[in-house]
Parts: structure tokens; C-alpha cells; sequence
């Protein structure tokens, strides 16, 4: 009789925290689902040829975003030819070679306490510290320095958890055959791992193209068209910097959505990019 008591209560208390945690999916999945549709909804009228390929002219009382989207590209690709060789060396050295624990674990903590730092404090620094003391002034590279400091830890922890899931036998083996310490790393370890490199790198830019407050301190938030070299010596705004300045300074609410809309629809291409890769490379591991 007891027995059965029991098992009532505990079929009970199964059903209801079932309950809960479908409710609390789906909860989730619909605000996710609501964000995306009332973004869309209100940014996708106003994406025009003109608005994509002009840049702003207060003259003609036009407004474009070309050089916020080009100022993007440029804080992307500067950021990452950074981001990349600093976070995956570091991962391959605190993982492969360095043999202090206490050292180890040190870098590990530093690494994510710079993970949970609010983005306006990377900007304060970076400002203080590029703009100002390196004289870099506000500029495009001084905002993808800042970047960098904000995306190592991404990099370099996705980096370091990849480099662990490769088999240690791997290892062994390479050795037994004669190979060096670079040589295993450079062609068993990391072609063993290289799908989760990859997946933190595009999981990194997805980060870059939404950071805005750092950008506001360093990168400024001019819409001039530069070329290469000098729009990253000189001040620009990125889509997200553009996006608060047309909905907060100048009440372009329907430009703003818009730029939304492109940064939604790049967010939804950078998640689906990372996840076909990953499956890219199940796949070949399979085979």
C-alpha cells in the first residue's frame, strides 16, 4: 500500500515537472519565434537597392548604409586575422605542451573572468588604452583591438575543449611512428578537432557582429566609405553602432529595423553555417 503511495507521488511529480519544462520550452522557442517575426515585419519593407548601396547624404536627404556595412566587414576580418592565431596558439600550448597545472589553471580563470566582463568596460579600456596612450584615436582597428581582447577567451576555451576530445591513442601512435611533438599536433591533433575550431571562429564573428558598446568608445560612429586601409585608421560606425544612432539620435526607426533585419537574417546564417560544419565533419569522421 505504502509502495503504491509512493509510486503515485512519484508519477505525479514526473507529469508535473514534464509540465513545466515543455511550458518553459515553450515559452522560449516563442519569443524567439515572436523577436524574429516582429523584426522581420517591421525591417524587411524598408530594405531598398538604395538603402544597401548609397552612402548617407544629408544634402540630398538620403539615407544609405554601404559604409556601416563595409565598416562591419572590415572590424570583422580585422578582428579575426587577430583573434585566430592568438586564441588557437594559446589553446594548443596550455593544452599540448604546458605541463604546470597551477600555471594552467591560472590562464583558464583569466580566461573566463574576461568572458563575463560587461562589453562598456572592454570599450572604457580600449578607448583609454588604443585610443588614447597607443594614439590609435578613434578608429576602426582600434575597435577590432578591442574585439580581439573581447573574443580570445571564446576562441581559445572552444579551441581548448576540441583539442581534448581528440583520442589520446592518436598521440601515441604518431609518436610510435616518430613524428615530433609540432608534427602530431600539426597533422593528427588538429585535423582531428578542426571542425570545433571552426565552429568557435563562426561563433565569434556572430559576437562581433553584435557588439555595439564597445565600438561606441573605440570605432565612433562616422559614415564615411573608406577603402581597406584607410577606413581602419579611420573613425566608422558598424551596423549595430548605426542601428542605435538612427533609432536613438535621429529617430530613424524604419532604417534601424531595417539594419535589424540584416543583422537578424546574418545572426540566423552564422548559427546555421556553424552547424552545417560541425555535421561536415561528423560526417567525414564516419566515413
Amino acid at each position: 500500500m505504502l509502495t503504491q503511495k509512493i509510486s503515485k507521488k512519484r508519477r505525479a511529480y514526473i507529469t508535473v515537472m514534464r509540465t513545466l519544462m515543455l511550458i518553459s520550452a515553450l515559452a522560449t522557442a516563442a519569443l524567439v519565434l515572436f523577436l524574429v517575426i516582429y523584426v522581420f515585419a517591421k525591417g524587411l519593407p524598408n530594405i531598398t537597392w538604395e538603402l544597401l548601396s548609397t552612402k548617407p547624404s544629408y544634402l540630398q536627404n538620403r539615407i544609405g548604409i554601404l559604409p556601416d556595412i563595409l565598416n562591419t566587414v572590415y572590424i570583422v576580418l580585422a578582428t579575426l586575422l587577430i583573434v585566430i592565431p592568438l586564441g588557437v596558439g594559446a589553446a594548443i600550448y596550455l593544452t599540448e605542451y604546458a605541463s604546470n597545472k597551477k600555471v594552467v589553471g591560472i590562464i583558464e580563470y583569466a580566461a573566463e573572468t574576461l568572458s563575463g566582463i560587461p562589453s562598456i568596460i572592454y570599450g572604457l579600456v580600449g578607448m583609454l588604452f588604443f585610443c588614447q596612450f597607443l594614439n590609435m584615436k578613434t578608429s576602426l582597428l582600434a575597435g577590432a583591438l578591442t574585439l580581439v581582447i573581447m573574443n580570445l577567451p571564446t576562441v581559445m576555451r572552444t579551441t581548448q575543449e576540441s583539442l581534448k576530445t581528440v583520442p589520446q591513442s592518436y598521440r601515441e601512435g604518431a609518436f610510435g611512428l616518430g613524428a615530433g611533438k609540432w608534427r602530431v599536433i600539426r597533422t593528427v591533433v588538429l585535423p582531428g578537432c578542426v571542425d570545433g575550431v571552426i565552429t568557435g571562429c563562426i561563433l565569434s564573428v556572430g559576437r562581433i557582429l553584435g557588439e555595439s558598446a564597445a565600438l561606441l568608445f573605440t570605432a565612433g560612429f562616422a559614415h564615411a566609405l573608406n577603402g581597406v586601409i584607410e577606413g581602419l585608421t579611420s573613425p566608422g560606425a558598424t551596423l549595430t553602432v548605426a542601428l542605435y544612432v538612427y533609432a536613438k539620435e535621429q529617430g530613424e526607426f524604419g532604417v534601424s529595423f531595417s539594419i535589424a533585419a540584416i543583422l537578424m537574417i546574418l545572426t540566423i546564417l552564422i548559427n546555421l553555417s556553424a552547424t552545417l560544419v560541425s555535421r561536415y565533419f561528423n560526417k567525414r569522421r564516419k566515413l
